[in-house]
Order: C-alpha cells, then structure tokens, then sequence
C-alpha cells in the first residue's frame, strides 16, 4: 500500500464528487477532459493506481463502474502529516502545512495523524527511514505496541514495554541498537501506530 501523490487525490476527489452529485462514476473521457489530459490513457492510469492502492473498484462490464472502495463506505481520510518522527534516537517532531489522504481501512476510531519516519531502528518491523506512519492518537498502550512516545519533549518511534511501576523499556527493532529505559514518570504516550504507507 502506498500514499497518493497530489494529482492521484485530485482525481479521486473528482470520482467521489460525480458520485455523490449524479450517481454514477465519470467516464475515463470524462476525467480525461476534467484535467486536460492529452488522451484516455492517463486517465486510465491513474485509475488504475487508485485500484490497486484500494481507493476504488470496478464493476465488470459497466462503462461507469467505478464504485469507492468499500461500496460506497469513506474512502479515507486527509491526515495531517505533523513532521519526522526518529526510529533511532529521540528528535523533534516539526509540525507541516501537507496532509496525506489515508485509506480508511486503516483508521479506528477517535483522531489521527501522519508522521514521517527518519532512521532503521524499526527496520525488523518494516519500518524503513522514509516511510510514513498512520497513528492514532492515545495517551496509552498496551504493551508491546509500536507507539510515538515523548521523551524530554522529544518524540521517538518504538514498541513499549513496561518495567514495573517505575519504569518504560522503548525497544527498537533492530538488533544493532539498545532499547531506551526510560522513567515512567517522564515519558508520554502521544499514539499509537495502525498503519505504514511508502511510496515507490
């Protein structure tokens, strides 16, 4: 699974809007026009990328077919993306002006948000530096959990253990690397990760 690039949300926008005003999905000539595409083919393209990264389906044999993925269910959610999140040592999270539209099979309940990942320390869980992580806000985990968690007014991304009363183990996913031990009382649980999203 991966995220869609601007024009790929743009027309998906476009389908939802026919959807919801007429009922029935615009043609490929009909996205082709409403964003001045030389020919069918790259309307065909991008509907093709949003097929396979599960924002739509098709009907078979339906020249308007399309459908939002789900049967008509929210297709996703624009997330705001609030800066990097460090799978190594702590670092500040910055927040961003871009938002990224994320799959609603990937959403819970209550609110999320996106964080990109910068370092290989959850490289084992196929976290990679680069990627972008669906989280779901939450003051706490259960253990084992992948969290964003707050360190001295840093933010870092591992899997929470707790240690008795007193004390959290951040454990990276990465052999090369030691787990942070951290004392309970000066870590806070800012979410919860349900979800990864890479570009290719």
């Amino acid at each position: 699974m991966t995220y869609l690039t601007e024009r790929q949300r743009d027309v998906l926008r476009f389908i939802r809007a026919r959807l919801d005003a007429a009922g029935v999905a615009p043609t490929l000539q009909e996205i082709a026009d409403a964003f001045g595409f030389r020919s069918t083919a790259s309307a065909q393209k991008h509907v093709a990328h949003l097929e396979r990264k599960g924002f739509l389906e098709r009907r078979k044999h339906q020249k308007r077919g399309l459908v939002l993925a789900g049967h008509g269910a929210p297709a996703g959610a624009e997330l705001p993306l609030f800066g990097v999140v460090a799978a190594g040592s702590p670092i500040e999270s910055i927040p961003d002006e871009e938002r990224v539209f994320v799959p609603a099979s990937f959403l819970r309940s209550g609110e999320h948000f996106v964080l990109r990942v910068r370092g290989d320390s959850m490289i084992d869980d196929g976290v990679h530096d680069g990627d972008l992580v669906v989280v779901q806000q939450a003051r706490a985990a259960a253990d084992g959990e992948m969290v964003v968690a707050m360190v001295a007014g840093e933010v870092t991304l591992k899997r929470i253990y707790r240690e008795g009363a007193s004390r959290v183990r951040l454990q990276p996913a990465n052999p090369a690397l030691a787990p942070l031990l951290v004392p309970a009382r000066e870590l806070q649980v800012q979410g919860v990760v349900v979800g990864l999203l890479r570009r290719y």
